[in-house]
């Protein structure tokens, strides 16, 4: 640890969090330049509580139009570093993952980094178990969240799908993971999926999703490719997380992790092959 501030900037996106604000502004501390949260009206106390926690509290409207949220910030927010670090409300920090973003930001050879989350499953850290992946960590003079035409997928709402953006340069990874810690109920978890699901099934099922992954680059693209035409796909997701990633180590918690990954995809695959009936009637 340093005692100067790391020249990056962390951007939280909120509406309603207070649940979920406090920790993760407390585990981000004060070692960055910069620590925006940018709300969307929210109505429980999240603004207010962001304030006392020292961050500076930016409104956000959406107008059903590009840019969405993200692209809004890299565009919009009174930056006075050009890195920037995207962290969700229900994520945590600590000091090897900040000590790690602070030697990318210094050595200055990749425009963007990857960031790996641990989950959380029943209150427990999962120690094993397949783990969220996602670039951002982004220079913003070198990245950009394009417009991917998905604006008639309401439930998508004012953020970004679940797509990685457009990076002019190398893309490197920050390995100390980031806990990724959900203060709400299981409920809001399945809310939440439920949308994310809606724009899955949709971008899948006519093929934007696929031009979206071909953009991609690396083993990942091909990956994503293979994945998507898999029969039993769900089935897949749970093995991959319960035996080929050990999440059986974790037991019970682990058990549950890997079966809603299971039911993620579930939901995806009978949400597609519903909508293709549809537009056959």
């Amino acid at each position: 640890m340093t005692g100067r501030a790391i020249p990056a900037a962390v951007v939280v996106m909120t509406r309603d969090e207070a649940a979920n604000v406090v920790g993760c502004l407390a585990s981000v501390g004060r070692r960055f330049a910069q620590v925006f949260v940018v709300d969307s009206a929210s109505t429980d106390g999240t603004p207010d509580l962001a304030a006392a926690m020292g961050a500076t509290v930016v409104p956000f409207s959406w107008d059903g139009a590009y840019p969405k949220k993200k692209q809004w910030c890299l565009e919009t927010l009174p930056f006075t570093v050009d890195w920037v670090l995207f962290v969700d409300a229900d994520e945590r920090l600590d000091d090897a993952f900040v000590d790690a973003v602070d030697a990318t930001v210094a050595a200055g050879d990749v425009a963007a980094a990857w960031i790996t989350a641990r989950p959380t499953m029943l209150g427990r850290r999962l120690r094993f178990g397949r783990r969220h992946r996602k670039i951002a960590l982004l220079d913003r003079r070198r990245c950009r969240f394009l417009p991917v035409d998905d604006l008639d997928v309401a439930t998508m709402w004012e953020v970004e799908g679940h797509y990685q953006p457009r990076v002019d340069g190398r893309v490197g990874a920050i390995r100390p993971p980031i806990e990724h810690r959900d203060g709400d109920r299981f409920s809001a978890w399945i809310a939440r999926h439920n949308r994310y699901t809606d724009w899955m099934a949709r971008m899948e099922g006519d093929g934007r999703m696929a031009d979206l992954v071909a953009a991609e680059t690396g083993p990942r693209r091909r990956l994503k490719l293979i994945v998507a035409r898999l029969p039993a796909r769900p089935l897949l997701a749970f093995l991959d997380s319960y035996a080929w990633c050990l999440g059986f180590l974790d037991g019970r918690a682990g058990a549950h992790y890997a079966m809603a990954r299971a039911v993620y995809y579930w939901m995806i695959d009978v949400k597609r092959a519903t909508d293709a009936e549809v537009r056959r009637r």
